[in-house]
């Protein structure tokens, strides 16, 4: 891991390590041991606040701007996110993947087919062969705009295909931390009082920089973000999907077919089990997707929800299968992945992702695509909880918690 200078953001004003987190103790698991384990690692990151101070997110530019995690009660607070310490004290760089966790990144899709940008041409599309850009692993995006809330970061880079075709493209990912008149506008409605909230969005935008238009014949780059948490016994995963479109409800066969005990849809609701015990995957075609998704965590009784960006009408969503494809425009618009051993025993996490991705860009030199997303945890009281997933979703928090117990 390369060891890059560290500094929070604290107000509207850069200050060298050299706040709270830094002088107290905080139990693992909390934003502050996690704000202090990434200073101590000398990892880069700006701290985005509210006014008040409670709801606070962690950003790292050298790490593509990622949302390293969050808190919605202060440095004592539950952590969302996961970090992988194990591979951050390491202290090692990965020339395949550097799995450092964080609760969003900027990817760029497919990661398999013809247009993968993960297999170089002619590789055999198997792990040994996999590489991960280091443009969305290791290489630091430059700091743009900055308050006390948003940040924006910009980056330039050339991206070649599992075609040999070459992608000059610009980056640009802005973070903006969401106060509660922007949180009710997300989500449509005024959240009851008394929660611990924290919300952010995401707006990321790829530019056609070359001199040549991307096209279904060349393949086509999307914006990919995905999330990673941390799992309990209990986690369920759920995504509302359209009964009347036509098309398979759930791609469940990444890792093999995902079992019936882990895995239910009925009633315009799919319900994914997380305990980080078994490695499956999950993806919801776009057809079916209805623009937002969740998970709840009955432990410390956390509502995770994510709302995306998704255009109206047909679209081409890349398909992020290994090898042959039939067709490499029929991929999925959402996902979800739960972390769980590997065939010689070894796990990363455990963790469990929800993944969110673009159309394909069809871009014309110049022009531009965005995806932009919106991240909220919501804690406490389980029956103010349950009416928010009632109105946002007209299902019961009930009937999800129940599913696989």
């Amino acid at each position: 891991m390369a060891r890059l200078i560290d500094y929070m953001f604290a107000g509207a004003a850069l200050a060298v390590a050299g706040c709270s987190s830094a002088e107290k103790e905080y139990e693992m698991g909390s934003y502050g041991y996690d704000a202090k384990f990434l200073r101590n690692h000398e990892i880069e990151f700006l701290e985005l606040t509210t006014p008040g101070g409670d709801a606070k997110i962690l950003v790292a530019p050298g790490l593509q701007g990622r949302v390293m995690t969050s808190t919605a009660d202060g440095d004592g607070g539950d952590s969302y996110g996961w970090i992988n310490y194990r591979f951050i004290e390491a202290g090692e760089q990965n020339p395949q993947f550097n799995p450092v966790g964080g609760e969003e990144r900027f990817w760029i899709g497919p990661e398999g087919g013809a247009f993968s940008y993960y297999f170089k041409p002619g590789a055999e599309q198997v792990y040994a062969n996999w590489r991960v850009p280091a443009v969305i692993d290791t290489e630091r995006y430059d700091i743009g705009e900055q308050t006390a809330d948003r940040v924006k970061f910009t980056k330039s880079t050339e991206l070649v295909n599992a075609s040999g075709v070459p992608f000059r493209m610009e980056i640009e990912r802005t973070i903006s931390l969401l106060g509660a008149d922007a949180v009710a506008e997300v989500l449509g409605m005024q959240l009851p009082a008394g929660l611990k909230v924290v919300a952010y969005r995401t707006d990321n935008r790829i530019t056609n920089r070359g001199e040549n238009g991307w096209t279904r014949q060349t393949g086509l780059p999307s914006i990919w973000l995905l999330g990673m948490f941390t799992p309990t016994p209990t986690t369920t995963v759920f995504i509302p999907y359209d009964e009347a479109a036509e098309g398979a409800v759930v791609n469940d066969t990444y890792f093999g077919k995902v079992p019936a005990d882990r895995l239910v849809a009925d009633d315009g609701m799919l319900r994914f089990k997380i305990d980080g015990k078994y490695r499956a995957k999950i993806g919801i075609p776009a057809p079916r997707a209805k623009g937002i998704c969740g998970s709840y965590d009955t432990e410390k009784r956390v509502l995770t929800l994510l709302k995306y960006s998704q255009p109206e009408g047909p679209s081409d969503y890349v398909n992020g299968q290994w090898g042959e494809q039939q067709d490499p425009f029929n991929g999925d618009v959402i996902n979800a992945y739960n972390d769980g051993p590997v065939e010689d025993g070894s796990i990363m996490g455990p963790f469990y992702e929800i993944e969110t991705s673009s159309p394909g860009a069809a871009l014309a030199p110049g022009e531009s695509l965005s995806h932009r997303q919106a991240v909220l945890h919501i804690q406490g009281d389980e029956a103010a909880l349950a009416a928010i997933v009632k109105q946002l979703f007209g299902y019961d928090l009930s009937r999800i918690i129940s599913t696989f117990r």
